[in-house]
């Protein structure tokens, strides 16, 4: 889990262009939108492409993206349960 952590943080700031961050910058628990990261709705939908382009995850349920999309390891869990990583 911690490995797929860490690639989606990379996978983040390289989608993302957050080249001001590191890896390390990240807080896996840290809220991504609002007052963690402070991503937006453009960068939600980013993040969807990410997870199907990366991980071949699609999120069936738009009612599920805030919980997918809650932190990093919110999105490892989401990826672990449901996709090919």
């Amino acid at each position: 889990m911690e490995a797929l952590i860490e690639k989606l943080k990379i996978e983040i700031i390289q989608q993302l262009n957050l080249e001001e961050l590191t890896p390390a910058d990240i807080d896996p628990d840290a809220t991504l939108f609002g007052a963690g990261l402070g991503l937006d709705s453009i960068d939600a939908l980013e993040l969807i492409v990410l997870l199907e382009k990366n991980h071949g995850v699609r999120i069936k349920d738009p009612n599920d993206g805030k919980e997918v999309f809650k932190s990093v390891r919110s999105m490892a869990e989401y990826i672990k349960a449901n996709g090919k990583s």
